[in-house]
């Protein structure tokens, strides 16, 4: 068994703004995902390029679409009765993207799409992300790491402009 060690970078903005505000202005900036949808069109697809166009008319304004969100809050606002803690972990990417990193470091798979995780607090509403980069830098590869910076690049966009 090979282990790896990777130092991870984590991005966190803190905003004043409501909590469902940033939850809101977070899903304007991406597009939406259809599972069932996105898999039955990928499979039809004949070609890359058919392939792409099914990609690309899932994606946002930022080339990044919604794969999922999990409200980890809910959880723990059921134990407790309480209405927090409020946090919630969206799951963002572009297939496109994982691509490119992919065909240079194939355990780019394991990190993306990746996760953004909002959560309240008393000092304000956290968005945090871990870099792309700081996953891939281990691996040498200065093709998937310039790929992987433009992705960092586009999700710390979205949490400056969804906590501003």
């Amino acid at each position: 068994m090979a282990i790896t060690k990777i130092e991870v970078e984590r991005v966190s903005v803190i905003s004043s703004k409501p909590f469902e505000t940033i939850l809101a202005a977070l899903k304007a900036g991406v597009g939406r995902l259809d599972l069932v949808e996105f898999a039955k069109a990928s499979k039809l697809a004949s070609s890359f390029s058919e392939l792409e166009k099914v990609i690309s008319q899932d994606l946002g304004r930022t080339g990044l679409m919604l794969f999922m969100e999990l409200d980890h809050g809910a959880v723990l606002r059921k134990e407790t009765g309480l209405d927090r803690p409020k946090i919630v972990r969206f799951v963002i990417g572009n297939p496109l993207i994982m691509k490119e990193m992919a065909k240079h470091v194939p355990d780019a798979g394991s990190y993306a799409p990746v996760t953004i995780l909002v959560d309240e607090r008393a000092d304000g509403v956290h968005l945090s992300y871990d870099r792309m980069a700081s996953f891939l830098a281990p691996y040498g590869n200065l093709e998937a790491l310039a790929v992987a910076r433009g992705l960092d690049s586009k999700i710390e966009t979205l949490l400056r402009e969804s906590a501003a």
